[in-house]
């Protein structure tokens, strides 16, 4: 199953990649987008992201505490960027 963002031009997906079960980062996002060149924020069409299942997993945190809400969690930039 795929989310689409960015008014659906950008789609994305996140599954096990058997071609790469020897490895230990085998969980695959991929993104595709669909939309003109100049509107594009990756440099390829397809952009794939492999992660290890603990990588996976802090990702999943990270979301979990965004999607608690504002009073449990304080509002910042990413690390390195100022407000």
């Amino acid at each position: 199953m795929a989310v689409f963002l960015l008014n659906n031009s950008l789609k994305v997906e996140v599954f096990v990649d058997k071609a790469d079960a020897a490895f230990e980062d085998d969980i695959c996002v991929r993104v595709t987008e669909d939309c003109a060149e100049d509107e594009k924020i990756f440099y390829g069409g397809e952009t794939n992201l492999y992660l290890t299942r603990e990588q996976a997993q802090e990702i999943i945190k990270e979301f979990q505490k965004a999607l608690s809400g504002p009073d449990d969690i304080p509002f910042s930039s990413p690390e390195g960027e100022s407000s």
